[in-house]
């Protein structure tokens, strides 16, 4: 039973019969959403982490799904390039990938789409206020991936090669999942029934 404070996620208002399959779809859905959003990447030479749409993807997953199902999107999402399905970013797979320098920011997609998710449960994404979980979630993807980072280019170069190249890119994205969120209420609203 959810509480008097949970409001249903955009997912939620348009496949509202929350039954297994529904839900299985949409986890799987928003899986292949990050995979393919992995594949538009641009390489930097001086960093093994390349810019890709993943962040928005992630944030976006969470935003959408809620907390439970955005984390199990990223969850199915780190299982299934772990065990060898080319949904990493380059089309990559396996452990090695799961493991290596971006393995840090793969785990706190899972905590970012929960954490962003939690907000937009309670509301958030209805507004222009949404700017704040997301900035959280995009923050925990750092929190996680820099420190795992830096066991593989060193203390002292992580913030260079996994923070500062990032942040104009990260703050272009939250600004559409902004704009896009509250837009995609309006949209539901104006055509649901009354």
């Amino acid at each position: 039973m959810q509480n008097a404070a949970y409001k249903p996620t955009l997912a939620h208002a348009l496949v509202p019969q929350q039954t297994v399959l529904p839900q299985v779809l949409l986890v799987l859905g928003a899986s292949v959403f990050v995979a393919l959003s992995a594949q538009v990447r641009f390489g930097l030479p001086f960093t093994p982490v390349p810019i890709t749409g993943q962040t928005f993807a992630v944030l976006l997953t969470g935003a959408l799904l809620g907390s439970r199902l955005g984390a199990a999107s990223l969850i199915s999402y780190w299982m299934m390039g772990a065990c060898g399905l080319p949904v990493f970013t380059g089309w990559g797979a396996g452990w090695a990938v799961a493991s290596g320098p971006t393995g840090g920011y793969i785990l706190g997609f899972i905590v970012a789409a929960f954490i962003v998710g939690w907000f937009t449960e309670r509301g958030w994404d209805r507004g222009r206020w949404i700017i704040i979980p997301l900035l959280i979630g995009n923050a925990l993807i750092y929190v996680f991936g820099l420190p795992w980072l830096a066991r593989f280019v060193g203390p002292r170069a992580v913030l260079e090669a996994g923070l500062w190249p990032f942040i104009p890119g990260d703050l272009l994205k939250l600004v559409v999942a902004t704009i896009a969120l509250p837009a995609g209420w309006t949209l539901v609203q104006r055509f649901q029934p009354r």
